[in-house]
């Protein structure tokens, strides 16, 4: 893979992120329709897309570990902004057009609603992933940038989670989204175990 081929994937990666937001846009201006409440549609689809995100991102290790293309390692960083980004609008759009900026009904709404707590903490966590998503700070942080993006999979649940109280009906979607996520930390946790295990055993599994 060079890096010409690697730069185009990365910007058809980005174009294919953007494409959720460009089709939300075009409905919002009149080429579409949102539905009988257009705040609620632009907050599901902001909210589900980063989700989506979250969960290509997390896909990247064990389609490269199984398929050998170490180069999709190059992705990562493009889908997991694109999901921040995400996950920031959905927010904003909560904060502003949900709410209306009213403090103190935000502050009763994180701390007292626990699907928006959820979310309120999936969203802070993320922040410090974004920032230190750079070449320089991944070397400037070395074996702790590793260990500082794991929280990538504390985002997922948090999401998921946040996801599956917001359904107040047919859970069933969001119970998909639990399933995939889990199978996710599950392939994690037995690579996990087999380390521990050959450590601890001094074998070749």
């Amino acid at each position: 893979m060079t890096r010409r081929s690697l730069a185009l994937i990365k910007a058809l990666v980005l174009f294919c992120c953007l494409t959720p937001l460009g089709l939300l846009i075009a409905r919002a201006s009149g080429l579409g329709d949102l539905g009988a409440n257009p705040v609620q549609e632009v907050l599901h689809t902001l909210g589900k897309t980063g989700l989506n995100l979250i969960l290509l991102t997390l896909t990247i290790t064990p389609i490269r570990k199984g398929t050998g293309l170490n180069w999709l390692v190059g992705l990562r960083r493009t889908l997991g902004l694109s999901a921040f980004g995400y996950i920031l609008l959905h927010a904003t759009t909560y904060a502003v057009l949900d709410q209306g900026l009213a403090w103190s009904s935000l502050l009763v709404d994180v701390t007292q609603r626990p699907y928006i707590t959820f979310g309120f903490l999936g969203l802070v966590l993320m922040v410090p992933l974004a920032v230190t998503s750079t070449n320089a700070m991944q070397r400037r942080l070395g074996r702790k940038w590793s260990q500082l993006h794991r929280l990538v999979y504390l985002i997922g649940i948090l999401g998921v989670t946040h996801f599956f109280w917001q359904v107040k009906i047919d859970v069933s979607e969001p119970l998909l989204y639990g399933a995939v996520l889990s199978l996710l930390l599950g392939y994690r946790a037995v690579g996990w175990f087999k380390k521990r295990w050959q450590f601890s055993t001094g074998t070749q599994l």
